[in-house]
């Protein structure tokens, strides 16, 4: 899953992408495990209903980050994907207006500070 979602680092933004030509966050989750076979929902914040909330202690490669980013219902609309655990800072994959699609680290102030959780789904 962490490695076909590899292959779209690079990928500029576009809201509701789900593919090469353009990809949001959860596309690029739902694509990912859907690409094995796993079917999520299509929306971060329905997305962050399946599986199970885990303690950042436990977070392992493959899970989910759930994150809210200054919306006005102070819901979750962002995810990302867990792809390395160096020390205590937590990489992720996960598509951004700005960049596309890049790989950041939890320990970034505006990511640290929009956090909201980890849920595991397999």
């Amino acid at each position: 899953i962490i490695d076909y979602a590899q292959q779209f680092e690079g990928v500029r933004y576009k809201w509701a992408g789900t593919s090469k030509s353009g990809m949001d966050c959860s596309g690029l989750v739902y694509e990912s495990f859907k690409a094995h076979d796993i079917l999520l929902p299509r929306i971060s914040r329905d997305m962050a209903k399946k599986g199970h909330k885990i303690s950042l202690k436990k977070i392992l490669k493959g899970d989910l980050l759930f994150f809210k980013t200054r919306n006005r219902r102070n819901s979750i609309n962002h995810v990302g994907l867990v792809v390395d655990i160096r020390g205590n800072d937590i990489k992720f994959i996960h598509a951004t207006t700005s960049k596309g699609v890049i790989i950041s680290g939890l320990n970034e102030t505006y990511w640290l500070k929009n956090f909201h959780e980890a849920r595991r789904i397999l």
